[in-house]
């Protein structure tokens, strides 16, 4: 199967997605004429660095630089340990960073690129689905703290983004349900026949069939490279990424990180057009054909229980929030978000009624 590229042509930072199966076996080639470096530096959680680290490092004469697997080492602590051991490496500013795995290593790795040396170039290798069609894609970086996730960041755009889909064949069914969450995200804002084809293909997406998993990938990296390269950095209209993503991440921190991504988000969007419907801003039915879609996908629809103190808290510290006010950016239908307010695209919300649905969805 050819590899596929998708631009995003950002006015200060272009650079392209590249979509495959078995792009890994030539990375080198392609890191280093996207991103030209004297030295390379690899960043990877233990366990994809077990899959993966070696090879690429061959390809690139790169040291590696590994932490423990999960989202509780999303921190400033890591991002210190990071720092000091590439420091120590004598890593210079002529050097790159190559995030290798998914969300959290790209998240971290991000961070430690956009700060180390006051910044420095790097590519992001996403190895789950999670982070091909989301994470690795608009420059985000960031840790989290005991308030939230992502509190703690910048933005800093990579120079190649590398889409190998053969590694997803390596994760577990829970780890490509939460990026199958994503992708059905991105039908819900944007692409109402996007969302239908995903619900269609999800038998192969699921078993990881490469050419299912690339055109997902490509359509749902094309929808965020249109938002992203319009508003870089979340001035407005990127918080229609974020849609069921204030009451997925107040539900993630207010379980202690024991409920899955993917698990929190599909029921973020759940939860968040039940609220739309309220609000007379969504239309009826679409949180059912949410439900219906997520139940078919073998995701769960319902939050757990949850501590109504840490998840008021964790609302209260969402990102979107302005002026004490909770906001939610909140679809019309299916394939569109609200856009009553395109300033901020987003809705104040009184927080006894995200609560409240929550609890009884």
């Amino acid at each position: 199967m050819t590899a596929r590229t998708v631009a995003v042509p950002l006015p200060h930072g272009a650079y392209g997605v590249v979509v495959g199966a078995g792009l890994l076996a030539q990375a080198g080639d392609r890191i280093r004429t996207a991103c030209p470096a004297a030295r390379y530096a690899i960043i990877a959680d233990q366990t994809v660095a077990d899959l993966y680290a070696a090879r690429l490092a061959v390809q690139l004469d790169a040291t590696i630089h590994t932490f423990p697997a999960g989202e509780a080492q999303k921190t400033r602590t890591t991002w210190t340990q990071l720092t000091d051991a590439l420091l120590a490496s004598g890593l210079g500013r002529d050097g790159a960073l190559v995030a290798l795995g998914g969300g959290v290593p790209g998240d971290v790795a991000g961070f430690v690129a956009a700060t180390y040396l006051r910044g420095i170039p790097y590519v992001q290798v996403p190895t789950t689905l999670l982070a091909m069609v989301d994470s690795s894609v608009g420059g985000k970086t960031g840790v989290d703290a005991a308030q939230g996730k992502n509190l703690v960041g910048a933005f800093h755009q990579p120079r190649l983004v590398l889409a190998d889909v053969h590694t997803i064949a390596t994760l577990p069914p829970a780890h490509r349900r939460a990026g199958l969450v994503e992708a059905l995200k991105h039908g819900a804002i944007a692409d109402a026949g996007y969302f239908d084809r995903l619900v269609a293909a999800r038998d192969g997406l699921l078993a990881a069939d490469p050419e299912a998993l690339i055109e997902a990938v490509v359509r749902s990296v094309a929808i965020k490279a249109e938002v992203v390269t319009a508003d870089a950095t979340e001035r407005g209209r990127r918080a229609v990424l974020n849609a069921g993503h204030t009451v997925g991440h107040a539900l993630e921190t207010a379980s202690d990180y024991t409920l899955a991504h993917g698990d929190a988000i599909a029921i973020g969007l759940v939860v968040e057009a039940r609220i739309g419907e309220q609000l007379g801003v969504t239309a009826r039915g679409t949180a059912d054909r949410l439900r219906d879609a997520f139940q078919r996908c073998g995701l769960p629809i319902s939050p757990p229980t949850i501590d109504r103190y840490r998840f008021r808290e964790a609302l209260a510290a969402d990102k979107k929030n302005r002026g004490g006010e909770i906001r939610l950016t909140l679809l019309a239908s299916i394939g569109a978000v609200d856009q009553t307010n395109t300033e901020t695209w987003t809705t104040p919300v009184p927080e006894n009624l995200v609560v409240e649905t929550a609890q009884a969805s």
